[in-house]
């Protein structure tokens, strides 16, 4: 596992353990590694889940299924994110599917042996015990975030509040978003072919320049009202 250290050390998870510190943590818990087709799932959604996740190699897309049976993406996964650890200790099943995206690699460990400190109490395990609320808690705020995306009226209004929110998040009005046009789409929740149309306007209206999945916003102001609409 020594290969996938540095990545390990970039999720929120491991943050602040030294190397020495994951080798005893990982000699504790005796984690699971497990590989990936495309296609293949790696959590499916109504099972227990029991483990907790962190992709190490390719990449995955959690998804939740509505009621009419059409499948939302609630996110992409690429190295170093962690899934399953929301619900890992809890009784609640798993309410998505987390399914492979290309070939891929991922580690699980015991929620019970993280939860469970060895009787050595390292204190790494005290580190790693707060980086998991913290790592719950912002999930949680993400969720809402969403949830508020969501819930806006227009296509439009929705675009703008994510584009301003990657803009943000980047620190710069010039960004690369983690999804394609289709999985923009099923994360905005609509469909692609009006998703296309709405981009394509807002780049003759010059709000924004597009390459791939990279954007530029011309004009932030514009965009914000838009939004507010």
């Amino acid at each position: 596992m020594k290969e996938y250290y540095p990545l390990l050390a970039g999720t929120p998870l491991f943050a602040d353990i030294p190397p020495e510190g994951l080798t005893r943590l990982l000699g504790c818990f005796a984690p699971a590694v497990r590989r990936y087709e495309k296609g293949d799932i790696l959590l499916l959604a109504g099972y227990d889940t029991g483990e907790i996740g962190i992709l190490l190699e390719g990449s995955a897309t959690a998804l939740k299924t509505t009621p009419d049976g059409s499948a939302v993406a609630i996110t992409d996964l690429s190295p170093g994110s962690v899934f399953g650890d929301v619900l890992a200790g809890s009784t609640v099943k798993s309410p998505v599917t987390v399914t492979a995206r290309s070939a891929a690699k991922a580690m699980f460990i015991s929620c019970r042996k993280l939860l469970c400190p060895c009787a050595a109490m390292h204190p790494e395990h005290s580190q790693l015990m707060q980086n998991l609320v913290r790592t719950i808690s912002e999930k949680y705020f993400d969720l809402s975030r969403r949830v508020d995306l969501l819930i806006l009226k227009s296509l439009r209004s929705k675009l703008c509040a994510y584009l301003l929110g990657q803009a943000k998040a980047a620190g710069a009005d010039t960004f690369s978003i983690p999804f394609s046009r289709a999985g923009l789409a099923e994360y905005l929740n609509c469909e692609r072919s009006a998703l296309c149309r709405e981009i394509s306007r807002m780049r003759a209206q010059g709000l924004i320049e597009t390459y791939k999945n990279s954007f530029k916003i011309l004009d932030r102001a514009a965009l914000a009202r838009e939004y507010q609409r």
